[in-house]
């Protein structure tokens, strides 16, 4: 199914959530720099300043870049953040809603906690919901509204392999991805002014990791005791720094201090890049795809899970599915040509 394409942004009001860093802020940076005015908001208050600040700067004369502090797990924060943009922008509707906000835990049902688990599942679900719920009156009022929910591939490939289950963000992003699906009717027959998009990026090379410690309450982890630090990395991930030559056998919570920055800034710009997401995204929206995938590693899994429902449950065939996405990594890296 293909809905009708956006010939342009320019002119538009977008919402953006999760826009002080990642692939929100590549977003409201890229919808400025196209003409679209942006509302953004983010938990952090400082991120988002400086996202809306930076954007603004560089985009066209006679649009508008504001942030906004919102905890999207709240519904009144949510509605707080509509009356303050609406108000900011001198406006009565909004255009495209990008439900981005998101964060990473409450991996195990059985081994965390209660409190973190919900929490990562009010963040990424409930903030998609309550942001549907809020502003689409607003794009209804546009006459041609877009809704673009995030789910990443965890909203059909619920794990990320042997040893590490992910139960709150797979079944938040199940969640909206059903929600997302279940909209495409219910809105070409109640409200055919608004169009929903669910995005669904792999792998991408951004902060959220530092993010949803800060989300879930957690100290960041330069500011962890050495037991707390050595915690954090799984045997696997252990044996393969050591295999890797990047840590010794014996090594200590020191060593792992200094080698966090250190690759932090080798892989700064490698990978799949919060720029190349939201451009993949702005792509699909305006070409008027209804389901984006994001990345190659989202087109290889997808392919996957649809040739073998059980395939993301088969753990030695990871190697031979990441294999090529590798070594086109390796080449590209390198600058020779792609295998």
């Amino acid at each position: 199914m293909t809905i009708p394409a956006v010939d342009s942004f320019a002119g538009k009001l977008a919402v953006v959530t999760g826009g002080g860093s990642g692939i929100g802020r590549e977003l409201v940076r890229q919808l400025a720099a196209q003409g679209c005015s942006v509302a953004a908001c983010d938990l952090n208050p400082d991120t988002i300043a400086v996202t809306a600040a930076t954007a603004w700067a560089a985009a066209p004369p006679g649009l508008r870049v504001t942030g906004h502090t919102c905890d999207v797990s709240d519904e009144a924060q949510v509605q707080r953040f509509r009356d303050e943009l609406l108000a900011e922008h001198a406006s009565d509707h909004v255009d495209l809603v990008f439900a981005n906000a998101g964060i990473y835990g409450g991996g195990s049902f059985v081994g965390d906690s209660r409190q973190e688990w919900e929490r990562t599942f009010a963040i990424n679900w409930w903030g998609v919901y309550f942001c549907a719920r809020t502003f689409l009156p607003l794009l209804i009022a546009s006459g041609d509204g877009v809704l673009v929910n995030t789910c990443s591939v965890a909203g059909f490939w619920p794990t990320a392999g042997a040893g590490a289950p992910i139960t709150a963000y797979a079944a938040s992003e199940f969640a909206i991805k059903g929600f997302s699906e279940a909209l495409i009717e219910d809105l070409r027959s109640n409200a055919p002014q608004v169009r929903v998009v669910v995005a669904m990026p792999g792998v991408v090379n951004t902060e959220i990791y530092e993010n949803s410690q800060r989300a879930l309450g957690r100290p960041a982890w330069d500011q962890l005791s050495d037991a707390g630090l050595l915690e954090l990395i799984p045997d696997r991930t252990r044996s393969t720094l050591i295999e890797m030559g990047l840590l010794a056998e014996d090594f200590s919570a020191d060593d792992l201090r200094q080698l966090i920055p250190r690759m932090k800034e080798k892989i700064r710009d490698q990978g799949f890049t919060p720029a190349q997401a939201a451009a993949g995204i702005l792509d699909g929206v305006r070409s008027g795809a209804w389901r984006i995938l994001v990345g190659e590693e989202a087109k290889m899994l997808d392919e996957q899970v649809r040739a073998n429902p059980e395939a993301p449950f088969n753990y030695d065939n990871y190697a031979e599915m990441y294999g090529p996405l590798i070594a086109q990594a390796q080449a590209k890296a390198s600058g020779t040509a792609e295998p």
